[in-house]
């Protein structure tokens, strides 16, 4: 019997994972097994599991399975349709009620019986797997937030008018601004859209396994290559691909990836076969390309392949009409999510929120009202909830540590600005003067919206 496809297993117990994993590996072609859930979203937009077993609780000394039904949310929200399976060390049928409400497949109580659980997986694998070859894949339902402001108006209609087509579309905008969403938007208006579009983060990837990411590669290729695989042109074949944060691939790459995009074909490592791909490319970057390409940074050759169409998102200082409808959508949001009754936005509050600048675009609007909904005693988000930090200053004197910093997060985000600034923007000089390695210096600039 064929083996119905990937598991994704989501547990913080590295005991529960080994033994899991030992009892499913004659079940499943690939087990991905996760101690946090903190990277979910972004493995569920590289990989493309059949099923999920999801843990409930990931912070000690809390058992109130909040956490679990928080990340069955973000699950269904990627991908409405995949099968998951909430596992709990608490017998709980109110919880368990509860997550099948919200949109969980099943439940498994620790400890398990082997046979219910490898049962339970593999019937829900096996019927998302009946289920798309019994017929197409719904159409993608677009999340995206127009909002009234004339300018994003202007954007949505142009964007109806090229999702249709197979033109290469270019997305620039600040950090923040939703890049990623206005790709998924243009997916799912796309003819494509009967396939998952594929997301790739550019600047995750290390130049080292950058051909075997994108390419993929043959058994025996390298070091750890058990097997063939193929890489995300691959992937995306007959779909989307998204290449996110484009501006930070190194310049020697940028011809590899010049050349596939020419040819409409790939080349796996360790092979010499040509691949044909027939792709829908969207990049995004928040970074002047046009200014890259000047001071040799980026090719034009390149900047000419992937901007057939330029879509620029404004940032949101720009449309100050749609800052509270957005904090109106985030509070709804973050009160069903975290259990509680409907809050409302005081007066102060939408004033607060209307004269902020909002550097840190729609994305540290979300934060904002998140933070004010987790710590709001009362039935109304007052303004006082709101703490709103100017954006710092980058001082050209050196004369800036005259304020000291409120927290050591706020000192660290001072420091990697200033490196920005000093390394214009060189993401390998910023690193190696911080003295951490470039994914790290990565993952702290996605934290911190720089």
């Amino acid at each position: 019997m064929k083996k119905p496809g990937n598991i994704l297993i989501v547990d913080d117990n590295r005991s529960v994972l080994t033994a899991v994993q030992l009892l499913l590996k004659p079940h499943f072609e690939k087990i991905i097994t996760l101690t946090s859930p903190v990277t979910l979203t972004s493995v569920l937009r590289e990989e493309t599991p059949s099923v999920v077993l999801l843990d409930m609780n990931f912070t000690s000394g809390i058992n109130t399975g909040n956490e679990g039904l928080f990340w069955l949310q973000e699950i269904k929200r990627l991908r409405p349709s995949l099968p998951v399976v909430l596992f709990t060390a608490y017998g709980d049928i109110d919880l368990a009620v509860r997550g099948i409400k919200e949109g969980a497949t099943d439940f498994i109580v620790k400890p398990w019986d082997n046979q219910k659980l490898v049962e339970t997986l593999l019937n829900a694998a096996q019927a998302i797997h009946n289920k798309n070859n019994g017929k197409s894949a719904s159409p993608v339902t677009p999340a995206m937030y127009w909002g009234e402001s004339p300018i994003m108006q202007q954007l949505r209609s142009l964007v109806e008018k090229v999702a249709i087509t197979n033109a290469n579309i270019l997305i620039t905008g600040e950090n923040g601004t939703g890049k990623e969403m206005l790709a998924r938007e243009i997916h799912a208006l796309s003819s494509r859209r009967t396939k998952e579009m594929v997301a790739v983060d550019m600047g995750a990837i290390t130049e080292s396994l950058f051909e075997s990411e994108l390419f993929g590669h043959t058994k025996g290729s390298f070091t750890d290559a058990y097997a063939d695989r193929p890489g995300k042109f691959e992937t995306a074949d007959h779909s989307t691909l998204f290449l996110d944060e484009i501006g930070n691939l190194p310049y020697h790459l940028q011809a590899k990836l010049l050349t596939v995009l020419q040819r409409r074909s790939i080349v796996r490592v360790g092979s010499n076969q040509p691949i044909a791909v027939d792709i829908r490319l969207i990049c995004a970057t928040n970074r002047n390309l046009n200014e890259m390409v000047q001071r040799n940074e980026f090719r034009e050759d390149l900047l000419y392949r992937i901007n057939t169409i330029h879509l620029e998102i404004p940032p949101l200082r720009e449309r100050p009409e749609d800052i509270l409808p957005l904090a109106e959508r985030f509070t709804t949001r973050f009160c069903k999510q975290y259990d509680k009754a409907l809050l409302r936005l005081s007066d102060a509050a939408c004033t607060k929120l209307k004269t902020h600048p909002w550097y840190g675009n729609i994305r540290e609007l979300e934060h904002a009202i998140e933070k004010a909904v987790i710590i709001c005693d009362g039935n109304e988000l007052p303004a006082e909830l709101f703490q709103l930090p100017k954006r710092p200053e980058t001082s050209r004197t050196g004369s800036d540590t005259g304020t000291e910093a409120a927290t050591l997060e706020e000192m660290e985000r001072k420091m990697i600005q200033k490196a920005l600034d000093t390394c214009n923007g060189n993401l390998s000089a910023v690193a190696a003067q911080l003295g951490i390695t470039r994914q790290t210096l990565y993952n702290k600039m996605k934290k911190f919206g720089l």
